[in-house]
């Protein structure tokens, strides 16, 4: 069981799996959305994933026609994505999840717009 919430805690969510797979991702709108050098997040079976408290204040953000970023309108955390042509699917921020083992990330993208001053080996 995976649990989380945003930073001002308005928005608390679980999910009734394990995470299998987390990514790094470098690209431009990763950094902008995230305000930092990228985004962290995991792909998760939407119907193992439960809002528990502040669906209310969830507000969706489309980023393309077919990709919005969902973030609570209190504080601004971003919580999750999801894409309408991928049913099913959407992509957890882990660095929301409070409770529950998250594994290290197995793919880097967008290498290539990586900051300078990190160091990946």
């Amino acid at each position: 069981m995976i649990k989380g919430q945003c930073l001002c805690g308005t928005v608390r969510y679980e999910y009734n799996d394990v995470i299998e797979k987390s990514i790094v991702c470098f690209c431009r709108d990763c950094q902008q959305a995230q305000g930092a050098f990228g985004g962290w997040n995991s792909p998760i079976d939407q119907k193992k994933f439960r809002i528990l408290s502040g669906e209310q204040s969830l507000t969706e953000y489309f980023h393309t026609k077919l990709k919005a970023r969902v973030f609570c309108n209190k504080c601004g955390s971003p919580i999750y994505s999801y894409r309408k042509d991928l049913l099913n699917i959407i992509r957890l921020r882990l660095g929301t999840i409070t409770k529950g083992d998250v594994p290290k990330p197995r793919d880097l993208a967008y290498l290539q717009d990586k900051p300078d001053f990190l160091c990946i080996e």
